[in-house]
């Protein structure tokens, strides 16, 4: 069971007449892990005054949870991971829209809601890894390419459960249309070396260990190994540099549709787009700021650049119950 943490000590501000002291506050359930949002809440605690209490969970039970309480629901903002969530949870109408100068001065369309019901707040490229002892890169080129005989029986895949490969699989569905990307699915299954796995880490030390040669991760998963060990045998390559680029998502939020504090919310969603917030947001999790005046952090810039697929992250919402039964059709579970 979920359990309501402070954040911080709650924090006052007097009234205009000095007579009274009220204790401001905002709630957000967070699929976004503790460690990972608690500095930021801390930060803006620490410049506001205002307490901010949480809930983390899943993306799952946190949308049921926020669809079972309704109007009664003390949550003032949703944060979690992957465009496909956020879509679902505007289309499940937890959340409120927000009409904002700054979000939209700060965060490129493409990260956020076109009906400004949520925002991108960090990016993940999702991404090829592939062994630094086995693979030249000069082999590698697409996301497609990994379809093809050259890598039958040297790939790994993580479960097509996860949202982040729905998500993968629906932009690649609209960029290159159902037909080539269930020819891609087909290819990945058959070349797969070994079965699918639960996520990203193991999947990275499993090329480490040599049962495969190339797979596809999020970067911020291969960030989190690089600093356990610098000399991790697996680097990042980023494909479709002379199409459409690499598959980037996000973790991003919204306010919720029965907020209590609506104003509050949304003075926190903006001030999270901004310099000083996105550097924490980002940086705990070695992503890439949404703010694409925020430069990332030391070490993920080290990762090189490349060009992202600048199609609206939203497809992957949209296109979710379609991959999903592609992927299930092409033996990827």
């Amino acid at each position: 069971m979920s359990v309501i943490r402070n954040a911080v000590v709650i924090g006052f501000a007097l009234t205009t007449l000095g007579s009274l002291a009220q204790a401001k506050e905002l709630v957000v359930y967070s699929a976004r892990q503790d460690h990972l949002i608690k500095p930021v809440f801390d930060l803006y605690t620490e410049k506001t005054g205002t307490t901010i209490q949480f809930i983390t969970d899943s993306e799952a039970p946190l949308l049921a949870r926020l669809k079972a309480e309704g109007a009664n629901t003390p949550a003032d903002l949703l944060i979690t991971v992957d465009a496909g969530n956020l879509w679902q949870a505007e289309q499940q109408g937890v959340l409120r829209k927000v009409e904002s100068d700054v979000i939209d001065a700060n965060i490129p369309a493409q990260y956020r809601s076109a009906d400004g019901y949520w925002t991108g707040l960090s990016l993940r490229a999702r991404t090829i890894a592939y062994s630094t002892e086995r693979v030249d890169p000069a082999t590698l080129s697409t996301y497609e390419a990994l379809a093809d005989s050259e890598w039958q029986g040297r790939l790994c895949l993580r479960t097509a459960k996860k949202v982040y490969n729905q998500s993968l699989t629906g932009t690649m569905i609209e960029t290159l249309g159902a037909e080539r990307t269930a020819q891609v699915l087909e290819g990945w299954v058959n070349n797969l070396a070994t079965p699918v796995f639960p996520d990203d880490t193991a999947l990275l030390q499993s090329i480490a260990a040599g049962q495969c040669d190339v797979g596809i991760v999020n970067s911020y998963y291969f960030g989190r190994l690089e600093v356990a060990n610098p000399d991790l045998p697996v680097k990042l390559f980023w494909p479709n540099q002379a199409d459409r680029g690499v598959h980037v998502n996000i973790s991003g939020a919204g306010v919720t549709h029965y907020a209590k504090h609506r104003k509050g919310a949304v003075a926190f969603l903006e001030w999270l787009t901004t310099e000083e917030a996105q550097r924490v947001f980002a940086d705990v999790n070695q992503e890439f700021p949404a703010n694409e005046s925020v430069a990332p952090s030391a070490e993920v810039a080290s990762w090189g650049d490349f060009k992202a697929d600048t199609i609206n992250v939203e497809v992957a919402g949209r296109r979710q119950a379609e991959a999903i039964m592609m992927m299930d059709r092409a033996g990827w579970h």
